[in-house]
């Protein structure tokens, strides 16, 4: 039995990684749980599985440090969303956990520190993003000296048919109105300007030592295929479920074993896939996200810092949706060639770029 601690156990994540302990308690034992503001929900959780919790925002992450001292966790999930999961991460890897990762902003903002740190430590980090789950699994199955290219799927968003014309007319209601997938506000807007595939790019070129010229985007609006592998022969490996997140947690969870399980097969029976070339122009914040990848120092520390200001001051009616790219491009045409050498860096860079987005405002 693995005991597994959620840091954001009231968000999408978290919620699925309950259900699966829910109808799986034979193979996990819940040993701690975080969340942020929702902390009547989290006193309810902790009184469930009958474990110990930690209000992150009364407690800040000495409540994580207790809670792996206390719970002793075999594996931590991080659900925690935007840059506030980079810390987290650190705590888990430090005291030599695997990492089940669902905060993509950890890589993207210090993958060379923070896989250094995985190594140093002999623990793991697993990915859960659906699309990076799906390419870990598929590199495993295939070989990593067969992999030739990887192939992201999106599912393009609430605003794929709509002409470019129109995007500046665009409400926040529309942004999170997500045709396939039920997530939180900032990942679900993120999907509609595809600064989310953006930053799954810099992700998986940075989670699986790829190239960005090796890493492809494609529009799949059914989002049953959550990534392709080509192999040096030519051939394509899919990995296909129902969009559902908790196919990667417990992948995640239960590796490396391939467990049976709890949730339907998928049938391939009565179901269409389709595929197109993403709209760069009307969504450049996928072609901002490769340029960044290119770029040695602090770029994707830059990126993703000034998309999330730029997505909450859309969110709080202060810029309209076209301005989330042109805040993020502003931003990324200054310099970022320094190189972070360490967390602490990583840090004032990320504030730096914040500072620089908020100016922009």
């Amino acid at each position: 039995m693995k005991k597994v601690l959620v840091l954001g156990c009231t968000g999408s994540i978290g919620t699925n990684t309950l259900d699966i302990v829910r109808h799986m308690p034979e193979k996990f034992q819940i040993v701690g749980l975080t969340a942020y503001t929702n902390l009547e929900k989290l006193k309810s959780l902790a009184e469930e599985f009958g474990c110990a919790y930690s209000p992150v925002s009364v407690e800040g992450t000495d409540g994580i440090r207790r809670l792996i001292d206390t719970g002793k966790p075999d594996i931590v999930l991080n659900g925690i969303a935007g840059a506030a999961g980079l810390e987290p991460s650190c705590i888990v890897l430090e005291a030599g956990i695997d990492l089940a990762l669902a905060n993509k902003e950890t890589i993207v903002m210090a993958a060379t520190l923070i896989q250094k740190l995985a190594e140093e430590r002999k623990c793991h980090i697993l990915p859960v993003d659906s699309e990076h789950s799906a390419i870990f699994n598929l590199i495993e199955r295939c070989g990593a000296a067969t992999v030739e290219s990887v192939i992201i799927t999106a599912s393009g968003g609430p605003f794929r048919t709509l002409p470019g014309e129109k995007l500046a007319a665009v409400t926040v209601a529309d942004a999170l109105n997500h045709p396939t997938w039920n997530m939180g506000k900032k990942i679900t807007i993120d999907s509609a300007t595809l600064a989310n595939k953006g930053l799954e790019v810099i992700e998986a070129s940075r989670l699986f030592h790829i190239d960005t010229d090796r890493i492809q985007v494609v529009i799949h609006p059914q989002s049953l295929v959550h990534s392709l592998v080509r192999t040096r022969d030519g051939e394509l490996y899919a990995q296909i479920s129902e969009p559902d997140m908790k196919h990667p947690i417990l992948s995640a969870l239960t590796w490396p074993e391939v467990c049976p399980n709890y949730m339907e097969p998928f049938d391939l029976f009565d179901h269409e896939m389709t595929f197109y070339r993403p709209r760069v122009n009307d969504f450049p914040l996928l072609g901002y996200a490769y340029e960044a990848a290119k770029l040695e120092g602090s770029y994707t520390i830059a990126y993703n810092a000034a998309n999330e200001i730029a997505v909450q001051a859309f969110i709080d009616g202060k810029a309209d949706f076209p301005d989330i790219s042109k805040i993020v491009r502003t931003v990324l045409d200054y310099d970022w060639t320094y190189t972070p050498e360490n967390f602490a860096d990583v840090f004032e860079e990320d504030k730096k770029a914040r500072k620089s987005a908020e100016e922009c405002l």
